[in-house]
C-alpha cells in the first residue's frame, strides 16, 4: 500500500487510511502532499454524476489513528517559512475535506494526537474505539494548532472546554471524548472501523441530494450566524420537494397498512 490509500468501495463509500504504522502514521511531507491529494480525489469522486462518492470515511493502519506530524523528518525544518508551508499544506488539504459535498467520518482507531486530533475534527463525524484517546498536545512542543483545528474544536465543545484542552495538552479518553460530545460514537475495542462503515453504508442508502443539502445547511450556521442561514435552509427546500424519490417515499408510507 501507498502511505495514503484512497479507495472506493460498491456502496460509493469513500476509505482513505493514512498507512504509517511504523510511526504511528505520523506525516511527513510526502505523505501531507498525498493526503492533499487523495482529498482532491474524492473531491472528483464526489462530483461523478449518477455515481458521486456518498460518504468519506478517513482512518489510520495499525493500531494508530494519527499522530500528528513526523517529527522525526520534520525537525530537520525548523525555519519560519518550513512552518508556513507545513501549516499551508494541511491547512488547506484539511479546509478541501471540510468542503466535501459528502458526509466524512473519522474512523479513530487509536491515539489522535496534534494534527491527527486536527484531522479528525475536520470530519463530519468520529467514530472513536473505546481503547483510543485523542489530544491537542501542539502546546506541549510550544507550538498552537495550524490546521484549522482549533476553530472546529470551538464550534464542537464550545470555548472554555477547547481553550483547557489546547492549553493543557490533556490527551483525553473516548469516554470523555464521548462526554464532551466530541465524538459522535464509541465502539467496543477494534470496532471503529467497523461501525463507521455502517454509519457510511446508512448515509449511503438515502438520497445524496438530501444528505449534502442537510450538510450544507449546517455548515452555513457556522459561517453565518446572523440569520441568513434560516432564509437559506428554506432555499435547499423545495428542489428536494419536487423529486420522484419523496413521491415514491411518501406512497410508501401511505401504503404501509395495505
Amino acid at each position: 500500500m501507498n502511505e495514503i490509500d484512497f479507495q472506493i468501495d460498491s456502496h460509493n463509500i469513500g476509505i482513505l487510511t493514512i498507512n504509517r504504522p511504523h510511526v504511528h502514521n505520523a506525516l511527513n511531507w510526502t505523505a501531507m502532499q498525498a493526503f492533499a491529494d487523495a482529498i482532491e480525489q474524492a473531491h472528483e469522486a464526489a462530483e461523478t454524476i449518477g455515481r458521486g462518492l456518498r460518504a468519506l470515511i478517513i482512518t489510520g493502519a495499525g493500531p494508530s489513528f494519527v499522530s500528528g506530524g513526523d517529527i522525526n523528518e520534520l525537525q530537520a525544518y525548523p525555519s519560519r517559512d518550513d512552518g508556513l508551508r507545513l501549516a499551508t499544506i494541511m491547512g488547506n488539504a484539511l479546509q478541501r475535506l471540510e468542503a466535501l459535498p459528502c458526509i466524512t467520518i473519522a474512523a479513530i482507531n487509536g491515539p489522535a494526537r496534534g494534527g491527527g486530533a486536527e484531522i479528525a475534527v475536520a470530519c463530519d463525524l468520529r467514530v472513536m474505539d473505546e481503547v483510543a484517546d485523542i489530544g491537542f498536545i501542539q502546546v506541549k512542543m510550544g507550538i498552537s494548532t495550524a490546521w484549522g483545528g482549533g476553530q472546529r474544536l470551538l464550534r464542537a465543545i464550545g470555548y472554555s472546554r477547547a481553550l483547557e484542552l489546547l492549553v493543557t495538552g490533556r490527551v483525553i479518553s473516548a469516554t470523555d471524548a464521548l462526554g464532551l460530545r466530541l465524538v459522535n460514537l464509541v465502539t467496543a475495542a477494534g470496532e471503529a472501523c467497523t461501525c463507521a462503515r455502517h454509519m457510511a453504508e446508512q448515509i449511503a442508502a438515502n438520497p445524496p441530494a438530501a444528505t449534502q443539502a442537510a450538510k450544507r445547511i449546517l455548515r452555513l450556521n457556522q459561517t453565518h450566524p446572523d440569520g441568513t442561514a434560516f432564509e437559506a435552509e428554506r432555499a435547499e427546500f423545495p428542489a428536494l420537494w419536487d423529486t420522484e424519490y419523496r413521491r415514491e417515499a411518501v406512497k410508501r408510507f401511505l401504503n404501509r397498512n395495505k
